[in-house]
């Protein structure tokens, strides 16, 4: 089966921001917040202190991995050269996805570096109040003026636009203001990142969330979704039962696999990742396949490079 990976990560250097402060590396693939906080965010596999594209290709190539999405975030602190660079040198394995901070005095100049001189295609934004953008500035409205300066800024740009709205039940899951703005943007293309990132007895809050969302210019990556479940362990019957819920609901053609990788892997195997969907009992085949690999190649792979 060939294989795209949606949804990981390059990182030249952790430097991370979010609601503990400051993230740094310190050592062995262990991090450290301002709090004290400290964790293990990379793989032994991966690196001690970075994630370069070669390590990501060493895992792909192991697991027959044609390519993969390099998206961003602030959990490892924005990447936008090191991603563009990654790209440059490997164009045929990877596309990635550029970020900013909306709040930036000179924001301006940002986008004119990001989408003009770079030009990147993708924009990945993470408002989640853990390690995105809420987790260091006040509750953002998705559907409010600030937001709108983003979408309407890549809309006009024909940008991709990938978000991660957090986890349910806090002030960044706002279902009802992101489907009021992509209402906005019909012709925009949206990713919504960890199918809405349910945790374990959230299936009908899942449902109802997917049904609102079932827009025909809405994907969704299934990115970390198992390990929203804790602390249910592969096979992951839980997450399985939500895959299988937004196949009947959105179509197995608005779903990719992604694997969060790197620092998903301190928490079970690449592996692992691939079969909970690939050894799945109750998706078709030809299901398996547009998750797998159709759906991104069409959707990311098909708009021109970064």
């Amino acid at each position: 089966m060939k294989i795209i990976d949606a949804h990981a990560h390059v990182v030249q250097c952790i430097a991370g921001t979010g609601s503990q402060g400051e993230l740094r590396p310190c050592g062995g693939g262990r991090a450290v917040y301002a709090t004290g906080q400290s964790f293990q965010i990379l793989p032994e596999e991966i690196g001690a202190y970075d994630a370069t594209p070669e390590a990501l290709l060493r895992v792909m190539d192991a697991h027959g991995v044609e390519k993969a999405v390099l998206l961003q975030g602030n959990y490892f602190g924005f990447q936008n050269l090191y991603t563009y660079e990654a790209v440059q040198k490997y164009p045929s394995r990877f596309i990635g996805a550029a970020t900013y901070d909306p709040f930036c005095a000179q924001v301006e100049k940002i986008k004119a570096y990001l989408f003009d001189e770079l030009q990147f295609r993708i924009l990945k934004f993470e408002v989640s109040n853990g390690s995105g953008l809420m987790s260091y500035h006040p509750t953002l409205d998705l559907d409010g003026e600030v937001m709108h300066q983003v979408y309407s800024h890549a809309a006009k740009r024909g940008l991709i636009f990938v978000i991660d709205i957090g986890r349910p039940r806090n002030n960044c899951w706002q279902v009802d203001a992101l489907r009021s703005a992509i209402l906005h943007y019909p012709q925009m293309k949206f990713v919504i990142c960890h199918l809405l990132a349910p945790q374990l007895g959230d299936g009908e809050l899942l449902k109802r969330s997917l049904e609102k969302l079932a827009l025909p210019n809405v994907w969704f990556d299934i990115a970390a979704l198992c390990l929203n479940s804790k602390p249910e362990v592969y096979p992951y019957p839980s997450a399985r039962d939500y895959v299988s819920c937004a196949v009947d609901i959105v179509g197995a053609d608005r779903l990719m696999w992604g694997s969060d990788m790197p620092s998903a892997m301190t928490k079970d195997t690449y592996q692992h990742f691939i079969d909970f969907v690939a050894q799945h009992p109750a998706l078709r085949e030809s299901d398996k396949q547009k998750i797998f690999y159709e759906n991104a190649e069409q959707l990311y792979f098909s708009v021109d490079r970064v």
